[in-house]
């Protein structure tokens, strides 16, 4: 090991997925080095996720790439992320959810960007393109972690390049796991997965069909639910060039078919007779994952390394970008020296609440699938069947409706009692899943809003944390906070917008917004020990 090349870096991130990625990005923009590594040779090989959400949406707006992933949508922007519950694609239709995880691209009071239906390598190539843009950003694809070892003053990796077999060491300050589900850092440091394994295994199937769009009769929608008693399954359009998916739920252990078998399945699943080419099928599981541990020291998980769920509601993918903001931004304050030594620790300490609610939500999306909707007689074309699909489809709207209106999840993540977030008294904002009720409670998302000159509020902010002052607000007060965050090194914009309608947003003339637009602390006035809230929300 010693004999190896050793390679210097702040950061080392195992995997290069959305999740890696995202910190990646954090941490270049930030002009922190960090080398990626990747056992594939590129990014975005299967499907997976499809639903790039509103807060990571946010997040490309922060890093100046929501255009690019906009312009990248295959569907167009307009296309309607309508969810559509049918007896099959050539049947009856049962029920729809109009604009699902809120993709249209019209403007709304409550968030700065729309989600997006896209596929995630989709996503992943425009994240990696600008990751690769930023200077303190290396990759090194076709190469994986054998091993590391650290102590109190850094991580020494030995990694091995599959081409040619060779190793070589890297030296970093911290590693970070982002590489999935078998991680090697995970196991490394000894955490151990807790939960449910295998809540159902099913079966995606990634096909070309050119005119079955057209061979339907219910028109657009991102996702199309079959509910019948021979094939319950999931089909909708994922890319350009006629590619859809189709995803039959809770198929046996070990079920595998052919090219030719996948097709017919289709066939009879949809009961629409078109030429099917398949491009690939592989089995998943669904199951409730959490890590005991995310940390080990200068070790830290993110994304699928430390949590599992299942995909309904659209949250994972999501997730493990959210997770490399918040490590992100936190790695870097203690890299650059104004970070205290228990900002990192926080990672877990606000981000595991926040993974166990949003797998819960999960986990109740799973446990309604096209098996449990299913009644006998559903596709009668009599009066029994009219009845039967009335009855279903009213199953169907009360049961699935929190699954593709997530808004409340989405933005009502918060980190209230985390510590690094000053304390209020009463109780945290009620959690809801299909709307948001804004708060500047601190640990909240700071509230959104557009001011007159069209902009978003969020575009104000800056790298560092943002004092916002609201309406009111006295001129000694921005001063004396700016004075106070120079002399701990803390980097602060002041944000000073003319919208009187702020002031009773936020229910306070000042507001302390941490880097990643989460509020830290509000008041009418600076406090008296301002160095002391600043040192106390840099974990100091």
């Amino acid at each position: 090991m010693n004999q190896a090349t050793v390679h210097s870096t702040e950061v080392l991130i195992v995997g290069a997925g959305p999740a890696g990625l995202a910190l990646a990005i954090e941490l270049g923009s930030r002009a922190i080095s960090c080398i990626v590594v990747e056992r594939n040779e590129r990014v975005g090989a299967a499907p997976r996720a499809k639903t790039t959400n509103v807060r990571t949406r946010e997040h490309l707006r922060r890093w100046g790439i929501a255009g690019k992933l906009a312009e990248a949508s295959p569907l167009g922007l307009d296309y309607p992320s309508d969810v559509m519950f049918v007896t099959r694609l050539a049947g009856y239709p049962l029920a729809r959810f109009e604009n699902a995880f809120q993709c249209a691209p019209e403007r709304n009071p409550l968030y700065s960007e729309h989600a997006q239906w896209i596929p995630q390598y989709t996503l992943e190539k425009v994240l990696k393109e600008h990751a690769q843009s930023l200077p303190s950003v290396q990759f090194c694809f076709l190469t994986e972690l054998e091993s590391f070892e650290q102590d109190g003053k850094g991580v020494r990796a030995k990694v091995r390049h599959t081409r040619n077999g060779e190793c070589d060491v890297i030296a970093s300050q911290y590693i970070v796991g982002a590489d999935g589900a078998r991680s090697t850092v995970r196991a490394a440091i000894g955490a151990k997965m807790e939960g449910a394994y295998g809540l159902s295994r099913n079966y995606n199937i990634v096909f070309r069909a050119p005119g079955l769009a057209a061979a339907h009769p219910h028109g657009k929608a991102i996702m199309y639910w079959q509910i019948n008693a021979d094939t319950p399954s999931l089909i909708g359009p994922m890319d350009s060039g006629d590619t859809w998916f189709f995803m039959p739920t809770g198929v046996p252990e070990g079920f595998k078919v052919s090219d030719a078998e996948a097709a017919e399945l289709i066939r009879k699943a949809t009961g629409i007779d078109l030429p099917y080419e398949i491009k690939s099928t592989d089995e998943w599981v669904a199951s409730r994952l959490i890590a005991d541990k995310y940390q080990d020291r200068r070790a830290i998980l993110i994304g699928d390394a430390c949590h599992l769920h299942p995909p309904f509601g659209g949250y994972g993918m999501n997730m493990g970008v959210a997770d490399g903001v918040d490590l992100g931004w936190k790695l870097a304050a203690v890299l650059r020296g104004w970070g205290g030594p228990s900002l990192i620790a926080s990672y877990a300490a606000e981000r595991r609440p926040v993974h166990q609610r949003v797998m819960d939500e999960a986990v109740a999306n799973h446990a309604v699938l096209g098996k449990q909707l299913t009644q006998e007689g559903s596709e009668d074309d009599g009066p029994l069947g009219v009845r039967m699909r009335a009855q279903i489809g009213a199953v169907i709207r009360e049961a699935k409706a929190r699954e593709f209106n997530t808004l409340g999840v989405v933005l009502g993540c918060h980190y209230h009692g985390s510590p690094i977030v000053t304390q209020e008294e009463g109780a945290a904002p009620a959690a809801e899943v299909a709307t948001v009720t804004p708060s500047a409670c601190p640990g909240s998302l700071a509230p959104h809003a557009w001011l007159d000159d069209g902009s978003s509020l969020y575009d104000g902010f800056g790298p560092g944390y943002t004092l916002l002052a609201t309406a009111g607000w006295n001129a000694a007060d921005l001063h004396q906070a700016q004075r106070d965050a120079r002399e701990v090194g803390l980097p602060l914009t002041v944000c000073q917008p003319d919208s009187p309608a702020l002031a009773e947003l936020y229910q306070a003339r000042l507001a302390l917004i941490r880097p990643d637009q989460h509020v830290a602390w509000r008041g009418n006035t600076w406090p008296h020990d301002g160095k002391a809230l600043l040192r106390h929300v840099c974990g100091w």
